[in-house]
């Protein structure tokens, strides 16, 4: 028999924190750094969730607001369409 996989046997994963906060987080998340807030969209250009980048509730919020704000500014692009 198989031993099924249970989440006793499962262990627990670490959560990895994109943001170390030392300083406030509106500082540390700043719109004008484009490289890093490339890491936090998709290829087509749409922001990561959550799950995906590893930020709390309060960092994704400030992380939307910069690249809402690079994108207002064209240094990110706002999507891509890529339909044929």
């Amino acid at each position: 028999m198989e031993k099924k996989n249970n989440k006793k046997n499962m262990k627990p994963r670490r959560t990895v924190r994109p943001f170390k906060v030392q300083v406030p987080l509106p500082e540390v998340i700043d719109y004008k750094d484009f490289p890093t807030l490339r890491k936090f969209l998709s290829e087509r250009g749409k922001l990561l969730s959550r799950h995906f980048t590893g930020a709390n509730a309060i960092q994704q919020r400030f992380l939307a607001e910069a690249v809402k704000r690079a994108r207002n500014l064209a240094l990110l692009p706002v999507g891509s369409s890529k339909r044929k």
